[in-house]
């Protein structure tokens, strides 16, 4: 609680007025500020962050866009490639700027091996949302497979740095420090 003061023309009265105080709510803290947080290597939230800014991410501001991209989203998650990339490629269709679209088609192409579209879409999203540290893990992923590890390294150490937390780039990020200590031997 906080105190408000009446106005001088009621100041003899001596009252003193309890208020609620101003909570900014969740959503109206920027994604930048909740990714200044997540970005903190003692960030111990950063579970609940991470959470908080995929969802913003994931919500286009139109109700038949976010339809469509939970349509995608559930075939991903049913291993149905193909018609996640029919359900993304109709979000992109809609809303070019929408990098969430973009990510979930590079994601389906990548599990269907058509690294080189993967790689297309990924750039698309990093053109919209160049702190998406899941589309810049992704790279990461396939410039390894594509047997090019410094540049991967580079992929892997810039979404380390907008979130530090990610045990599996920081696993491959080790994974390819051993590979060139042993390649250097």
């Amino acid at each position: 609680m906080v105190a408000q003061t009446l106005p001088q023309s009621q100041q003899g009265q001596a009252q003193v007025i309890p208020v609620q105080a101003q909570v900014m709510p969740v959503q109206a803290v920027p994604t930048e500020e909740l990714l200044r947080e997540l970005a903190r290597p003692d960030q111990e939230r950063w579970v609940r962050l991470e959470r908080q800014i995929l969802r913003r991410w994931a919500r286009s501001g139109s109700a038949a866009i976010d339809y469509l991209y939970g349509r995608g989203q559930a075939a991903l998650h049913t291993g149905q490639a193909e018609d996640a990339i029919a359900h993304f490629s109709a979000v992109i269709d809609h809303d070019p700027d929408f990098a969430e679209g973009w990510n979930g088609r590079a994601t389906a192409y990548f599990m269907i091996n058509r690294l080189g579209q993967s790689l297309a879409d990924i750039e698309q999203v990093l053109i919209r949302n160049p702190q998406h540290f899941g589309a810049l893990a992704g790279l990461g992923m396939i410039l390894e497979q594509l047997d090019r590890p410094e540049a991967a390294r580079a992929a892997y150490q810039a979404s380390l740095a907008v979130h530090p937390h990610q045990t599996s780039v920081l696993d491959a990020v080790a994974r390819l420090d051993l590979a060139t200590a042993g390649a250097a031997l």
